[in-house]
């Protein structure tokens, strides 16, 4: 199984390939720049690297949200165009349990979050246990504080990961005290070589109907809402 795995959901950008259900080469970058300009130039990297061409794939995966709106729908229109135009099946994976499967095999309770701005995360609640990662309660967009509290009910130590640039730990610490574990370095950038490995065991998404999972209003929806509630 030969197999391409995209993620442009935040800053960090990470393309791999699986070949033959094992990795063959992976570039992710952690720098501020458009995607639009540097993921076909990457994924034209790893295909030389490891000696395949799009002809060869067999599945297609990416990150399907939530995260940056302009990264997801990059890498969502990148994903869908090669795969229709290849004919390749896609699997579309949480980007919050992309990154939860860092820490595949640190067993316990994984939170995985994003900023979201003015005190908001995109966040979810994960569990590790012997390799396999599942979810326990469901991706969703609310205020850290809020959702702090929720996981104080947890009598377990709770593992925090997150790839963008933030000001909770203090938070996280203040609530939690040692029952939380904040994840440092580049244990907290995205891999899309775990991407990969969670697709082989997930049923393609019928390209056609396959979107970006935003989590929240766009901001100009919102806004045009608020406009027009009263009219």
């Amino acid at each position: 199984m030969n197999v391409l795995a995209i993620d442009t959901s935040n800053q960090p950008m990470s393309v791999a390939i699986l070949k033959d259900n094992q990795l063959a080469a992976e570039l992710t970058v952690n720098v501020k720049r458009n995607h639009s300009i540097q993921l076909m130039p990457a994924v034209d990297y790893i295909f030389n690297q490891a000696n395949l061409t799009p002809k060869d794939l067999n599945l297609i995966t990416i990150s399907e949200g939530p995260g940056s709106y302009t990264g997801l729908r990059i890498g969502m229109t990148t994903a869908k165009t090669m795969a229709w135009t290849l004919n390749v099946p896609v699997v579309a994976i949480s980007s919050l349990e992309m990154l939860a499967a860092n820490l595949t095999y640190h067993n316990g309770y994984i939170c995985p979050f994003f900023d979201a701005r003015r005190g908001n995360v995109f966040t979810g609640l994960y569990q590790a246990q012997n390799g396999q990662i599942t979810n326990v309660k469901d991706d969703l967009n609310t205020s850290m504080e809020s959702w702090l509290e929720q996981l104080q009910n947890i009598d377990e130590t709770v593992h925090f990961i997150s790839s963008t640039n933030h000001q909770f730990d203090e938070l996280i610490k203040e609530k939690l005290g040692a029952q939380a574990n904040i994840i440092q370095h580049s244990m907290n950038l995205p891999r899309a070589s775990m991407l990969a490995h969670l697709a082989l065991e997930r049923e393609p998404t019928p390209v056609h109907v396959l979107k970006p999972q935003y989590h929240r209003m766009v901001e100009a929806e919102a806004k045009w809402l608020e406009q027009n509630q009263n009219r």
